[in-house]
C-alpha cells in the first residue's frame, strides 16, 4: 500500500526502506500517554486531558518543542490493540477526553482503535497541515478539533515548516472540520465538547503573519463558531526558527488586533508560558 494520507501524498510504502515524509511505518508510535494538564482550561479542565504523542509528523518547523518526537522519532510501536487499550486506560484515569497528539500519519490504526467508541469526547489536536479526505475519515469519531493555523505567508510556511502550500491546506481543512462538528459547545463544567478551536502561536517578528491569520478567522466564521487561541509561548529551540522570544510589546499588539476584530470567544496567554518546561518528558509513560 503506498500512502496518500497527508496533503504531500508522496506515495511512500512506509516500510523501512521507504518511510515518506513523516518518517514512519504503518504501526502506530507513541512516546507518552499521560493526563495532560497544560492544554487551554476547556481541554485540560481539573482533570487533565488524556494526551497521546505519537511520534513523527507531516510538518517539518523548524521551531518544533516536540522535536524529538516530531522528527526524532522517539517513541515505542504499538498494535491497534495495545493502543485501543492505552485510550482505555486513561479513560480510567478520569481524564475529561482523548487527546490525540499528532496522529494524522496513522490514521488508519486509530480509526480501528477508536472502535468502540470512547466514553469521552475526543480530540483531535493537528498542525492544521491535514487532506480533507483524511478528515472525513474521522466524521463522528472526533468530537473536537484543535488544529493549528500558523501560517498565511506561503513564503513564511515554506521556510519554517517545509509546505509552501500550508495557507490553502489549512483553510481547507478547519472549514472542514468545522463541517462536521458545528458550532462550538461547552458542557456544565466549562469543558469543551464538540467544536473547533483554532490556535496560533505568534511568532517572533512575523506580527503580519499572525494579522492575516486572524483576518481569515474573523473573515470565515460567524461569533459563536469557534475558539480561537492566541499563543505567546515561542521558545528557542536551537534548531532552527527565531533566535528569540516574542516580546510584550508584540504579544500585546497581537492580543489588541485580536480583540479589535471582535475574536473575544477564546483564551490568550501570559508570556510565562514560553518556558521549555512545559514540554512533557517523552519518556514513554503510559505506552
Amino acid at each position: 500500500m503506498l500512502c496518500s494520507l497527508c496533503p504531500r501524498k508522496c506515495g511512500a510504502s512506509r516500510d523501512e526502506a521507504h518511510p515518506g515524509f513523516c518518517g514512519m511505518g504503518w504501526d502506530p508510535v507513541v512516546a507518552r500517554a499521560a493526563p495532560h494538564f497544560w492544554e487551554e482550561p476547556c481541554i485540560s479542565g481539573t482533570r487533565g486531558s488524556g494526551a497521546v504523542f505519537f511520534a513523527g509528523c507531516t510538518l517539518r518547523c523548524a521551531f518544533c518543542q516536540n522535536h524529538a518526537i516530531s522528527a526524532g522519532g522517539r517513541g515505542k510501536a504499538v498494535t491497534v490493540d495495545r493502543l485501543r487499550q492505552i485510550f482505555r486506560e486513561l479513560e480510567g484515569q478520569g481524564v475529561h477526553n482523548l487527546n490525540l497528539v499528532t496522529a494524522s500519519h496513522f490514521l488508519p490504526a486509530v480509526l480501528w482503535a477508536l472502535e468502540p467508541r470512547p466514553a469521552v469526547p475526543v480530540v483531535w489536536n493537528s498542525g492544521g497541515y491535514e487532506s480533507v479526505g483524511a478528515l472525513e475519515a474521522l466524521e463522528g469519531k472526533v468530537q473536537v478539533y484543535l488544529p493549528d493555523m500558523k501560517y498565511m505567508d506561503g513564503a513564511l510556511a515554506g521556510s519554517l515548516s517545509g509546505a509552501e502550500d500550508y495557507p490553502a491546506v489549512a483553510k481547507a481543512a478547519i472549514r472542514e472540520m468545522f463541517r462536521q462538528t458545528g458550532p462550538y459547545r461547552l458542557d456544565d463544567e466549562g469543558m469543551l465538547v464538540r467544536g473547533v478551536m483554532i490556535r496560533h502561536l505568534v511568532l517572533p517578528g512575523q506580527l503580519d503573519n499572525t494579522f492575516s491569520v486572524l483576518d481569515w478567522i474573523a473573515d470565515t466564521f460567524k461569533p459563536g463558531d469557534v475558539l480561537v487561541s492566541l499563543m505567546g509561548q515561542y521558545t528557542p529551540n536551537g534548531v532552527g526558527g527565531p533566535d528569540r522570544r516574542l516580546t510584550a510589546e508584540e504579544y500585546r499588539r497581537a492580543c489588541d488586533y485580536m480583540a479589535a476584530l471582535g475574536l473575544l470567544e477564546g483564551y490568550t496567554q501570559e508570556l510565562s508560558s514560553a518556558e521549555s518546561e512545559y514540554t512533557p518528558p517523552f519518556d514513554g509513560t503510559g505506552v
